[in-house]
């Protein structure tokens, strides 16, 4: 094929190269491009940070910001299922900027926002569907560039987020009292700009672009495991539905079980590494373990978490309790993220993610807006910290029966072996 094209099946998703030959963006140019781009929007998981500053500067309710955080993930979940069927009408680092932009006026609008409409529509809206469509764009991008260690490479690019919420509480606590929380938000802003023009430096390349991914992507017969998806989908949500809870509040439930505002804020810092960590980890074991196996543990590590916390209420405990709980999350995250590479073709790896992923923004709809409406009327987490470890509980039953499948010995597929020599930006 000497125009740098090559056939394949029909109904299939490969990368296609246009306009030139055949080029492979090297596997450490996505893994950076994907690093720049998705550390600065993990910031999303600091976002209990700002609870207090804006309930003071906006006369907001602890219910209000939770629905922002809610409608964050709810635009997170169109940005991720909207990213597959735009592959093919620009570039890749035209759709990463676009991404960027997107994300960076969303801060700013939040800013700046005078109220509660302001505040969802650049914090939620604008801000969550640049970051979700980000989120799939550099999953699809590195999944086709590196050909090995699928589950260790998923893992660390599902850490990135709660690693960047580690690096963002701290800093946004101190810059909240040194300059006040516009000016924060207006500093992060510039950074997700700035993040996102290295980004699409990084996947440049002329005359190539991602294949759409839409209709056309048919899976093949032993692809199409619809019981698998579902129960992958299911251990998710429920995983999620904790883990966003303690990820959205956790500086207030620190507080509310007695911390101080350094033990809040700092015990935050420490849960985010925690969960980008256990991502990490839980994507590099499904390299040599079975995926029940790990997401049933992690889910028990959960249920351990949350039964300290209601045992043993008190500041200390609610960090140590919802760590293990976010540690568990961080665990299916990583586990969710590898299985799809490992029950799926890579092809399809940012189709089917988007569409599991909606289980991830129904659980911040869900759990985190009932915690924030039961702590306004009871003053208390206690019963939020109840569903949750019931959620967990039931994670265990149902992460029993997800398929045994192993990374290390799944062979390579035809279809496997035809997206690698393109796999371009």
């Amino acid at each position: 094929m000497g125009d740098g094209r090559r056939a394949t099946p029909r109904g299939r998703a490969d990368e296609r190269v246009v306009n030139g030959a055949g080029v492979r963006l090297r596997p450490w140019r996505a893994l950076a491009a994907g690093t720049a781009l998705n550390l600065p929007l993990g910031s999303l998981y600091a976002f209990s940070v700002f609870l207090a500053p804006l309930e003071s500067l906006l006369g907001l309710s602890r219910a209000d910001l939770a629905l922002v955080f809610g409608l964050a993930a709810a635009g997170f979940g169109v940005g991720m299922n909207l990213a597959p069927s735009v592959y093919g009408l620009a570039s890749t680092t035209t759709l990463v900027l676009a991404c960027a932009a997107a994300s960076s006026a969303g801060i700013a609008l939040a800013a700046a926002a005078g109220g509660l409409t302001q505040l969802a529509l650049g914090y939620g809206v604008l801000f969550g569907v640049g970051g979700g469509a980000a989120y799939i764009l550099v999953q699809q991008i590195v999944n086709l560039a590196v050909t090995r260690r699928q589950g260790l490479v998923n893992g660390y690019i599902v850490a990135l987020y709660p690693a960047g919420a580690m690096l963002a509480a701290p800093a946004f606590g101190w810059a909240v009292h040194a300059f006040g929380v516009r000016l924060t938000l207006g500093g992060l802003a510039a950074v997700l700009a700035i993040a996102g023009a290295a980004s699409g430096a990084l996947v440049a390349r002329p005359g190539v672009t991602l294949a759409a991914g839409g209709a056309a992507a048919v899976p093949e017969p032993r692809e199409r495991r619809r019981a698998a998806f579902w129960r992958l989908w299911v251990v998710f949500f429920l995983a999620a539905s904790a883990g966003l809870m303690v990820l959205s509040q956790a500086a207030g439930i620190i507080a509310a079980y007695g911390g101080a505002t350094g033990l809040a804020v700092y015990g935050t810092t420490f849960i985010a590494g925690t969960i980008a960590a256990a991502r990490l980890a839980g994507g590099w074991m499904v390299d040599w373990l079975t995926i029940p196996a790990v997401a049933t543990g992690a889910h028990a590590v959960a249920v351990a978490g949350n039964l300290m916390l209601t045992l043993w209420p008190g500041p200390g405990v609610a960090v140590l309790g919802l760590a293990l709980v976010g540690l568990g999350y961080g665990l299916i995250s990583g586990v969710t993220a590898a299985a799809v590479a490992v029950y799926w073709r890579r092809a399809l790896y940012g189709r089917v993610a988007s569409r599991i992923y909606v289980a991830w923004c129904l659980a911040a709809i869900a759990l985190p807006i009932a915690a924030g409406r039961l702590f306004d009327v009871t003053q208390s987490y206690a019963t939020a910290v109840l569903i949750a470890g019931g959620g967990n509980l039931l994670g265990v039953l149902v992460a029993l029966g997800l398929p045994r499948e192993r990374a290390a010995s799944r062979p390579a597929t035809a279809s496997s072996a035809a997206a690698q020599p393109t796999t371009s930006s």
